[in-house]
């Protein structure tokens, strides 16, 4: 029965990622392949009115890019191992967020070379990711 369960729900996610790829434009679709030749197990997202998320793994690493409609790179978003965000961090953490625990971490990189960190914690059921700048100060929320 879980064989099943999980061979459906596989087959599901699969349909959907495929419905989800169709409505992208091809501007964007190539685009994507030119910057991410050697991208596997892609999912596509709408986000926003005009905007394309694109989760993947390329050499064994997951990545997520933004592009516009025109096929524009807006963001992309790199996992790091927890030990690569910056040092200040894990004590900020501990301080701020007692009783979480750092899950991982993302580097962050928009259109304009800024460079963010995020920082997924959690607690029990409780998760939050957490944003710090390029030297790793606490960002304010929008």
């Amino acid at each position: 029965m879980k064989a099943k369960n999980i061979l459906l729900a596989v087959l599901f996610l699969s349909v959907a990622a495929f419905a989800q790829e169709s409505k992208v434009p091809k501007i964007v679709k190539d685009a994507f392949a030119k910057i991410h030749p050697a991208a596997a197990t892609i999912i596509w997202e709408k986000e926003g009115a005009n905007s394309y998320e694109i989760s993947f793994k390329e050499n064994g690493i997951e990545i997520s890019v933004v592009m516009d409609g025109k096929g524009a790179l807006k963001e992309t978003e790199t996992a790091i191992p927890i030990a690569e965000l910056p040092a200040s961090i894990a004590p900020y953490i501990g301080k701020k967020y007692a009783g979480y625990t750092i899950n991982d971490g993302a580097k962050i990189v928009n259109d304009k070379g800024v460079t963010t960190f995020e920082a997924g914690i959690s607690k029990g059921k409780i998760k939050k990711d957490v944003m710090f700048d390029k030297d790793g100060a606490p960002l304010k929320k929008k």
